[in-house]
Formats: structure tokens, sequence, C-alpha cells
């Protein structure tokens, strides 16, 4: 079976481009130009000299030995989060900014959910010289206030979305409005694999640097490039692409990507999409999203902004429809705790959405000495005041429990 996209832009029934008339001549450019821009050796030259001097890769594949020890696997952690950044977006935002000019496009808009996406793009606009302009819901702006600095200091003009649940979703919608209202000028990076025909393909094309390297890398380190399992979170998707990509087709490595549950399934307050979700269009393409029965778009929830989206990219609906890859979920607190135990084990601090993928490893079933990779997508400044209060909670909780024993022994004597 093939998993990759195919001349029409679809990955077996989803994909697709559903775009207004007015988006027509943009996204045909696109789709006419990508592929002979991307494997020109100017463009390939350039990409490869900034991911390695720029953005500094090869990201490290590091042996968790505590988290080996504690789940009897061999487990390596990607480090996306040591890019410059702190995440594995700038590697999109890289290709995508040297394919604005080399489409001679001037300006650039973007939308942004946890922020990393918004940093990366005002980043890589710096260092063009081009104008920038982010999208970014209300209330992500007020939960992710240490990025909304940073895009404004790189020069980034931010948005703050109004409308509906004010995160990535609404995000996207005013991105895709603006860029209807000034179609010629401007170039869309999306920052996920996501959107019309050639957005997915081209995004995990970006991202399959993260595959690519951990195959050179696996070998070095274990003898061979096949892990036995790769565990991925999944919002959009874009690092869960990265990191699946050059095993697509490798079927005795098992793909595994984890969803925001939020506060859990049966509750409703959830971005499980494979769980809660319907094939749908949404943003420009066919897949799978949260939806009521005449097709209204129900809004997600998480505690992470980056997974906060009602939908996944078109490459995970298929990969889910076929059963290729297996989907997990994880709520808030699960996620919270798999942050504080990587911290305290490793002395690493994840991204909450990073943190996802960390709370699938007590729901899988692993054989002893298996070779496991979790994809770090991005590193956790960003989250610092949803950890704080976890901490506060935390405390708290040993405090009640520590008066109680106290007020136990007191009584008993």
């Amino acid at each position: 079976m093939d998993y990759f996209v195919n001349k029409k832009g679809y990955y077996g029934k989803f994909g697709g481009a559903y775009i207004p008339e007015m988006l027509y001549p943009n996204v045909k450019e696109l789709e006419e130009n990508y592929l002979k821009i991307m494997e020109s050796e100017a463009f390939k030259n350039e990409f490869a000299s900034l991911l390695k001097n720029y953005v500094g890769r090869p990201s490290p594949l590091y042996y968790s030995e505590r988290l080996s020890g504690k789940y009897g696997v061999k487990l390596y952690l990607k480090r996306e989060d040591l890019n410059h950044t702190g995440s594995h977006k700038i590697n999109n935002t890289i290709g995508q900014i040297l394919m604005a000019r080399f489409l001679g496009k001037k300006r650039i808009i973007a939308e942004t959910g946890a922020g990393q996406h918004g940093v990366a793009t005002a980043t890589v606009c710096a260092r063009e010289g081009v104008e920038c302009v982010v999208f970014m819901g209300a209330t992500d702006v007020a939960r992710q206030k240490p990025n909304v600095e940073k895009m404004e200091m790189l020069g980034a003009t931010v948005i703050p979305v109004e409308s509906g649940n004010k995160t990535l979703k609404d995000a996207t919608n005013d991105a895709i409005r603006h860029w209807i209202s000034h179609p010629d000028e401007t170039h869309y990076i999306i920052g996920s694999v996501v959107g019309p025909h050639p957005y997915p393909d081209m995004v995990a094309r970006f991202q399959s640097v993260i595959s690519k390297e951990m195959r050179s890398q696996l070998n070095k380190q274990t003898g061979s490039p096949l892990p036995d399992k790769i565990i991925a979170c999944v919002g959009g998707g874009s690092n869960a692409a990265g990191a699946f990509y050059h095993y697509l087709n490798e079927n005795k490595v098992e793909l595994i990507a984890v969803e925001a549950d939020g506060l859990g399934l049966e509750t409703g307050h959830t971005a499980a999409t494979t769980a809660a979700g319907t094939p749908g269009i949404i943003h420009g393409s066919m897949t799978l999203l949260m939806q009521t029965g005449d097709g209204q778009i129900i809004e997600p929830y998480s505690i992470s902004a980056g997974l906060d989206y009602p939908g996944i990219g078109p490459l995970h609906a298929h990969l889910f429809d076929v059963n290729r890859a297996g989907f997990y979920r994880a709520t808030d607190q699960e996620a919270l705790d798999a942050a504080f135990e990587l911290t305290r084990l490793e002395g690493i601090i994840p991204a909450l959405e990073s943190a996802h993928a960390l709370a699938a490893l007590p729901k899988i079933k692993f054989g002893k000495g298996e070779v496991v990779v979790v994809n770090i997508s991005g590193r956790g400044d960003k989250d610092m005041e949803a950890y704080r209060k976890h901490l506060l909670a935390e405390k708290r909780m040993k405090f009640k429990k520590e008066r109680f024993k106290y007020l136990f022994w007191k009584f008993i004597k």
C-alpha cells in the first residue's frame, strides 16, 4: 500500500484542495512549482546549509537510560527541542521562506497556536527581511505570552483573533480570510500538514529531515536504522509526519500517534479527532474532524495550545483509516504528569505537546528490549505557567496529606 500523496493531492480518500476561487491561482502556482523548486540544486544546497548552520541540525538522538529502565526498552528521544527557536517548526519555516523567495513573494502570513510556529515564522522572516503577519487566537495569546513577545521582538505583527474559541482553528480561519484579500503578493506559511494540496505534502517533506536523521543515528547507536516503535504527538501532525516519513513503507516499524484528550473523551472537552471525528472538510482539505451531524465544527479543548485543533492532517487521517498507525489519547493530567516525569528523570523540560507523546508510554505494550523513539517536538519554556500551576497543586496536595497524617496521629494519641 502507498502511504504518500497521489498526483491529485489525496492520501487515500483524504486530502485535495477545497479552496475559494480567489486562492486558486496561488495554490495552483505552488502545486505546479513546489517539487521543481525543492528538487533544484540551488534550493537543496541552501536549505541543507541553513538546517546545519542556522537551525543547528542534526538534532541529537538521546538515549534515555532512566526511562528505558522503567519501561524495559531501549528508549531514545529525538531532541527537536534543541533546534533554533525551540521546536521542529523551524524545519518547515526555513523551507517555506525559501519557497516564497523562489516564487517571488514579498509578504508572509501564518497562523499559530502554541506560538512555536509563529516564532519560527517571525524568525525566518526577520532573517529574510520580509513583512510577517501572524494570526493567533486571543486565548492562546494570553496563555502563550512569552512566544507573543518573541514574535513582536522579531518584528512580526501579531493579530489576536477574537472569534470562535479564540484558538488555533480560529487563527487559521482568519489567516485564510486575509490571504483571500491579499492573494498576489502574499505567501501563507501553514505550520502543519493541513490545508489544501500541496501544503500537507510540502510540509511533510520539509519535516522529513527528522526521520532521515533518525535512520542514520539509530544505525550508528543500535546497528539498525529501524526502531520497533516511533511515538509522536498529533494535532495537525507535522512533527509526527516528519518522524514517520522515512518509515511509512517500513511495515515492521510501528507508528504511534498521540492525540490530546483534554478532560477526557466522555466529557466532550477533547481534541482527540480520530476518536471523536468523522470525515469532512476543514481549511481546504478532506480529512477527519470533530463536527456535528449537520457539519458544524465542534470546538476542541486541550491544555496544549499546539494540539487544540478539531482535525488532523489528511496523511494522518489516511494512516488511521488503513491501520498503518496506532492512535492513542492522553488527557491534560496525563500529559502534565509525563512532563514532570521526564523533567525529574532526565532534566529535560518538554513542551506540553511533546508531553502527550510521553504520556502514552504507560499505555503501550512493549516487548522486552524493544527500540523505541519518542519525538520531543519542542521545549517547555512557553508552558512554564501551566507547569507552575501543576506544581502548586502538587504541593497543596502534599501539604493536605501531611496535615491529615499529623491530625490523625494527634487524634489517636
